[in-house]
């Protein structure tokens, strides 16, 4: 059974940074991409982010990129988001997220992530 937990939400003003951790178990974590997106009140889920098994390669969304980084420990089982010049537009529940296969039958895509923690609140003010 996997699990993933979220922490490192909360309230930042416009301008700030906040890292967000997210602690896998269950399975074998260094063999799986990991994820990141995030929903606000009325809008659908974004994919904010995504990380190779190995670290090897990166996705971005346009929205985020040059401002949120993502990387991965394989030694802790965890997957970071760093996210820096935050705006009030990126105000949202943040979930991390993983495939259900294995690296050499999963992509970075957003319909590959089908595990999914119970998401960390993050609140940019203006």
């Amino acid at each position: 059974q996997v699990q993933l937990v979220e922490s490192g939400g909360g309230l930042v003003q416009a301008g700030g940074s906040l890292r967000l951790s997210c602690a896998a178990s269950g399975r074998t974590f260094s063999k799986y991409n990991m994820g990141w997106f995030r929903q606000a009140p009325g809008k659908e889920r974004e994919y904010v982010a995504g990380i190779r098994w190995d670290g090897g390669d990166t996705f971005y969304a346009d929205s985020v990129r040059g401002r949120f980084t993502i990387s991965r420990d394989n030694a802790k089982n965890t997957v970071h988001l760093q996210m820096n010049s935050l705006k009030p537009e990126d105000t949202a529940v943040y979930y991390c997220a993983t495939p259900t296969g294995p690296y050499y039958s999963s992509g970075l895509g957003a319909n590959e992530f089908k595990y999914w923690g119970q998401g960390t609140q993050v609140t940019v003010s203006s």
